[in-house]
């Protein structure tokens, strides 16, 4: 199995998690947005590398964007990626996306484990997210972390209408979550 390293995003990451948001969205981010939010002091922004051990593609889905990017066996690699804002005692998690090749394998479950606990540290009491409605994996996930669905804005995302659902993790602490043994820390 590989090994997975979740450390903060730097701005040589951009352009990966750009790609990666483009891959995982219906509505992404525009690219500049991921720089912005390194350099905004509420933001804190963090990714999910790895070794890999075959070639992986990051196609632009809208190619005026941003260039694709083709990596091979042995470089390291973004595979995930999530923004969190830090407003108060909340941690808001703003975007949470993972590689179409490495879901299903616990890597957003490590990467928002990291990063509340992170927040936690930090002074953060309570965590809020709004999901698809139509994401059932996301909420079941969501939901064994301790989240809990509060509420609903209807008609949230713009491309279909779709409702979003509102989720918040109270009483959140830096022991609230344990890590998984092939995953590494650098903060």
């Amino acid at each position: 199995m590989s090994a997975f390293l979740v450390r903060r995003m730097t701005s040589a990451d951009v352009q990966a998690v750009a790609l990666l948001d483009q891959m995982s969205f219906s509505l992404p981010w525009p690219p500049t947005a991921f720089q912005r939010e390194l350099e905004t002091p509420h933001s804190r922004c963090w990714v999910t590398e790895t070794r890999l051990e075959a070639p992986l593609d990051y196609p632009s889905p809208i190619p005026e964007s941003l260039p694709s990017l083709s990596l091979q066996a042995g470089d390291l690699a973004i595979v995930a990626m999530l923004v969190l804002w830090k407003v108060v005692d909340e941690a808001h998690v703003a975007t949470l996306a993972v590689h179409p090749r490495f879901r299903r394998r616990g890597i957003a479950r490590q990467l928002l484990t990291r990063s509340l606990s992170a927040a936690a540290r930090e002074g953060a009491r309570s965590a809020m997210l709004e999901v698809r409605a139509s994401n059932a994996g996301a909420i079941r996930l969501y939901k064994e972390l301790g989240f809990a669905e509060v509420g609903r804005r209807p008609r949230y995302y713009k491309d279909n209408n779709e409702d979003a659902v509102l989720m918040t993790l109270e009483a959140l602490n830096p022991q609230t979550f344990q890590t998984a043994p092939h995953f590494a820390e650098n903060p």
